[in-house]
């Protein structure tokens, strides 16, 4: 049988791409399109390196493994969620070879077909079930600079601005020293630092088993949250949100 390498590597890469996009909504996560790509894209050359005569040693279960590991990385990070998306997609990628093995004999349509017809299975029917979580894409922008940031999607946090009754979104301290330049100590200290920036206003807080206390906040322009845009009011905690996690902010059950 005749395998032209060109059509090998188109297939492995609509393959990895589709197995990609099922894990991430299996784990609640957004496509991530930008990481999707070139991850799938690493998974089509290194199926068509593997079928060159002299390379095909690469095809073994070390080097599988390496291969997977990489686009693992590429397409979802180095935290703790994206080990366990990782461990996800390597699931998929072996129920994948099974189905289309025991359907058309390994060919590749019926590869093609069964990775179709997983990405439709973990679109249509779990969407995110796995996962306790869901997190929501925000893109946030100030002075020239725009940070690209996930959002958990927490239902218990019911913070509101006291005047406007609108929902609060709630960055990490690493976003306002990112975005803003905002230290931890004048987060800390919102009353001292409200003149930093113009805009800057208190948002009054309450956690369960902590005293109240004050946020900084600051209304964004044009900001993207998931597909839509608006102009959220965003406040900044004096430390970071998550620890080896995936998102930077939490939103609550409305956004």
């Amino acid at each position: 049988m005749r395998v032209y390498l060109d059509v090998a590597v188109v297939l492995n890469f609509l393959v990895d791409f589709l197995l990609i996009l099922g894990t991430n909504r299996l784990a609640g996560f957004p496509a991530a399109l930008r990481r999707a790509v070139p991850a799938a894209l690493l998974g089509g050359v290194y199926g068509g390196i593997c079928l060159i005569p002299g390379m095909m040693f690469l095809g073994n279960f070390l080097w599988r493994g390496v291969a997977l590991c990489l686009m693992a990385v590429i397409a979802f990070g180095w935290n703790r969620s994206a080990l366990q998306r990782g461990a996800v997609f390597v699931l998929l990628s072996m129920a994948l070879g099974g189905i289309a093995l025991g359907l058309g004999r390994g060919s590749f349509l019926m590869l093609v077909l069964a990775a179709v017809f997983t990405w439709l299975l973990c679109r249509m029917s779990f969407r995110g079930s796995l996962s306790r979580d869901t997190y929501i894409p925000v893109e946030l922008s100030w002075g020239g600079r725009t940070l690209q940031l996930l959002a958990l999607r927490d239902t218990g946090n019911t913070l509101r601005d006291p005047i406007s009754g609108e929902q609060v979104l709630i960055a990490g301290a690493d976003v306002g020293m990112a975005l803003l330049g905002l230290t931890r100590q004048q987060l800390a200290h919102p009353v001292e630092a409200m003149g930093e920036i113009p805009g800057l206003r208190l948002i009054p807080y309450h956690g369960v088993g902590q005293p109240g206390g004050m946020l900084l906040a600051l209304r964004f322009q044009n900001a993207k949250i998931g597909n839509t845009y608006g102009s959220p009011l965003v406040a900044f905690a004096p430390e970071v949100l998550s620890k080896g996690e995936a998102y930077q902010m939490l939103t609550g059950g409305v956004v």
